[in-house]
Formats: C-alpha cells, sequence, structure tokens
C-alpha cells in the first residue's frame, strides 16, 4: 500500500507545527510497513498547502503520480484552510482519511494551540458540499503516533484494498444456476453499473476440457500432489482423485484465460452424475490459494467474500445458515459441504464422498472436504441486487469452536451472533438468501464505509 500525504496550513496559525506533523506523518506510515508520496516540502511553506493556487499546485503533483497511490491521507496539524484543500484534492479518484492533531493541555496559547478540532468541521463540510468522498474514524482528533491512528491506518488501508479491488473486476460464472434455486438469482447488468464484470460459462464445456486431459498431464499430476498435501485424500479412489486434479487445472485455464479475479461453480448435480466428483476440496483450496470461489453458483455471495478477503487478506467461505444450536437463541450452526478454506478450519479436513449423493448414487460424489470451522472474531456480510441496486449487509460475530457431533456431516461452526433472533427477521423480510458469507476479524465499519462512501452499494442494517 502506498499513501499520498498532504498537509494543510492557515498563514495565522504556527508554522512550525506543520514542519512537525511532516515528520510525525511519515514515521507513521512507514512504521506501519506502508510507503507513502509527499510533495517537496520546498515547494510552499514546509510543503503544505493553504490557498487555491498551492492547492493547483498539490493537485497537478498528484495528478503526476496517478496510479501510484492507493488513498491519501488528508493531514490537519492546525485549523486548515479548505479552499486549498478541495482544489488540492477534488480529482484524487481514491479514499482520503481526514486526520486532524489533538490539542495538549498546558499548550493552549496562541503559539502552541492547534484548533484542529474545530478546523476538522470545516474541511468535511466543504468536501460534503463538492461532494467528494472522504473517511472518518474515532477519534476526532488523534496524534499520528498514537496506538489509535496506527489502528485508524491499519483500517484505512483496509479500506483502500476493498475500493481498489472491487471497484472494478472480473468475476467467472461457470455454469447456469441450479433449476430448484431461485434464491440465487442476479442482474448481471446491474453489477456492471458497478464495476462488476460477470463473464458467464457453460459447464458442459468444463466438462469436455476435463474429458479431454490426459491422465499424464504433467500439470494434472503436479495438482495431484498438490492436492494431496492439502488435504487428507486417502479416503479417495485414484479416479476420482485424477478427474478432480483435471477439474483444478481447468478452472486455473479459466482463471488465466479470462483474467478471473473471483469466480462461482456450478457444484451440482452434473459434476456428480456425469464426472462422479464433488468439488468442494477444489473450492476450498482456491479460496486458500486466495481466489475468491463460491459455490452453488451464489454469485453475489462471491462478491462480498471478495470484498472480505481484501479487507482481512485472509480466506473467505460461503456457508448456509443451516441449524440451531440447542435452546441457545444467539447461536446458529454456519455450515457447507466442505468449500471451506484449510486455513480457516481446526486442522486438515479429511476428503470424503458427497453423503446426500452416496445415498441415492453411491461412488457420484467424492470431493467433500470435511471438517471443522475454528474459533475466531469473524464478519458476515451477503448480498443481492434489486430495481438496479447492489444491497448489502455486514454484522460481526463469533465463531466458538464448541463441538458438533462427530456424525454431522460437511464441515461446520457454531457460531455466536449477537441478537440472532432479530437478525433472523431482518434477513427474511430484506429478501436475502439461506447463504452468509464470512470472514476472519470484525471488520463491519471497513466493509460499510468502502461500500456506501466509494462504492455506491446500498446498505441494509440488520443491528435493528
Amino acid at each position: 500500500m502506498k499513501f499520498a500525504l498532504f498537509f494543510g496550513n492557515r498563514g495565522f496559525m504556527p508554522g512550525e507545527l506543520i514542519r512537525g506533523a511532516r515528520a510525525d506523518m511519515i514515521k507513521a506510515v512507514t512504521d506501519a510497513g506502508y510507503e507513502y508520496l509527499a510533495m517537496d516540502e520546498n515547494l510552499t511553506r514546509y510543503g503544505a498547502v493553504e490557498t487555491r493556487e498551492e492547492g493547483r499546485l498539490y493537485h497537478d503533483w498528484l495528478k503526476s503520480h496517478e496510479g501510484e497511490y492507493d488513498g491519501v491521507i488528508l493531514c490537519m496539524p492546525i485549523f486548515i484552510d479548505e479552499n486549498g484543500a478541495v482544489t488540492a484534492l477534488q480529482d484524487a479518484g481514491v479514499p482520503i482519511l481526514m486526520q486532524a492533531y489533538p490539542d495538549e493541555i498546558g499548550k493552549m496559547d496562541f503559539a502552541h494551540r492547534r484548533d484542529a478540532f474545530c478546523g476538522k468541521f470545516s474541511v468535511t463540510d466543504v468536501f460534503y458540499q463538492y461532494k467528494i468522498p472522504f473517511t472518518v474514524m474515532k477519534p476526532h482528533v488523534v496524534h499520528p503516533s498514537s496506538q489509535a491512528f496506527a489502528q485508524n491506518l491499519k483500517d484505512f488501508a483496509a479500506i483502500c484494498r476493498v475500493v481498489k479491488g472491487m471497484r472494478r473486476f472480473n468475476l467467472g460464472c461457470i455454469g447456469a444456476r441450479t433449476t430448484a434455486v431461485k434464491t440465487v438469482r442476479f442482474d448481471e447488468v446491474t453489477l456492471q453499473r458497478y464495476g462488476i464484470n460477470v463473464e458467464s460459462f457453460d459447464l458442459s464445456e468444463l466438462i469436455d476440457f476435463v474429458n479431454r486431459k490426459a491422465d499424464d498431464d504433467k500439470e494434472v499430476l503436479a495438482k495431484i500432489k498438490r492436492l494431496e498435501n492439502y488435504a487428507d485424500f486417502t479416503k479417495v479412489p485414484q479416479k476420482n482423485k485424477l478427474t478432480l486434479a483435471k477439474i483444478s487445472v481447468v478452472i486455473d485455464e479459466y482463471i488465466e484465460n479470462y483474467r478471473l479475479d473471483a469466480l462461482t461453480l456450478r457444484c451440482w448435480n452434473e459434476m456428480e452424475t456425469i464426472l462422479r466428483v464433488c468439488p468442494c476440496v477444489l473450492i476450498s483450496e482456491l479460496n486458500d490459494r486466495g481466489i475468491t470461489c463460491s459455490c452453488e453458483i451464489d454469485l453475489t455471495s462471491a462478491i462480498t467474500m471478495r470484498a472480505m478477503a481484501l479487507a482481512s487478506q485472509k480466506p473467505t467461505a460461503c456457508l448456509d445458515w443451516n441449524n440451531n444450536y440447542g435452546d441457545d437463541e444467539n447461536k446458529v450452526i454456519l455450515f457447507h459441504c466442505g468449500p471451506v478454506a484449510q486455513s480457516l478450519m481446526e486442522g486438515k479436513g479429511t476428503v470424503t464422498e458427497h453423503k446426500m449423493f452416496a445415498k441415492g448414487d453411491p461412488g457420484s460424489g467424492w470431493g467433500t472436504n470435511e471438517g471443522r470451522i475454528r474459533a475466531m472474531d469473524m464478519t458476515i456480510s451477503n448480498g443481492f441486487t434489486e430495481d438496479g441496486k447492489l444491497k448489502v449487509y455486514a454484522s460481526e460475530a463469533r465463531f466458538t469452536g464448541e463441538p458438533i457431533e462427530k456424525s454431522f456431516f460437511g464441515c461446520g461452526g457454531v457460531a455466536e451472533i449477537p441478537d440472532l433472533q432479530n437478525k433472523l427477521l431482518r434477513l427474511a423480510k430484506g429478501g436475502f438468501k439461506h447463504h452468509t458469507t464470512v470472514g476472519v476479524g470484525h471488520m463491519k465499519y471497513v466493509l460499510e464505509e468502502a461500500f456506501a462512501t466509494y462504492l455506491n452499494y446500498e446498505i441494509i442494517d440488520i443491528e435493528g
């Protein structure tokens, strides 16, 4: 991540505070492991911006570095001039973090007082008037060297990753929607307006590509080794393992040939009846590799999965709202057959035959990756398209790590979600599907800020 640094000024305020702020901010950004761009401090007084003319100077400098920075940090060491700031940043095109310095008790004389607490409102108001999107965080004023700002910077970097990664990307849709499941329907044209380009492929094409692959193809053999290292394949017949490896190679080719950033897969029931496998473990491995993939052609789940993966820099998963957990109204078992990334599980998964397919057609469903989801803080999110809009929700919860009986099929985890029953009512009345997506850590604010402020998604509040 690289941030462009902006420092504001106002003539009658203490100029020395600008010089100190420049050093403070550069240290804070580099200590956090990020890179920075800063205008030459000799171009203006301390390299800060006060007037419209200085704002144009910064604007042109920023334009000359277009594409090099992921966000802008607007630093207010004092009560800065808003005219220079808005002129400088009206075409930034990336998230902008508003940071204002706190005053110190004992340093409230005219030589040291900053008044940035008040000045921050002056800047945010004018940015609002100009419709320039920006980000504000708690606390209202914060020193760059503080732990609070270190957390602000971490969250802002996550927002920038989500905005950059979601503003324009390719989402592969391999197979048509499963006939029996209308809940995952979506509007492709609406998604295009949000910069989400859907590339659609017929599943018969994938099956044909798989059947053409030779058993001794070097990429297929390499894939078998990778899959065997990834999960426990000891129960899987060699023929089915070979087919899974071929499918994985073909999916990789789709990703490479069409520059896919994420994908969704029709996982039943043609793969089972024709190819005699279930692709759960392949979806698991893709997500662990950093390639977002949802199952059951739940394409909008892939969208929120990708956003959370960008924010957390960790794998995500698409799960069913599946079972109550005894009488605890705030707990639910979230489950899927086996597409959960290995790193989100308690241990190495065991690849088995899909019990639902084996019931009526034994030998047809090798590929489910069974196990349990580990205890962790997490965020739930999902969305759908309606009336030309992409609507999403986000909420925070945790996987508890509590036991689920051994006979429970697939990969599941007990989730504790505050006020769950009311949230379920809002999801049901709001038109959301039987899936939710989960990401590691709490990131509700990061997601909502990226979605609403910069990407223009419609946020649905399920908190009440």
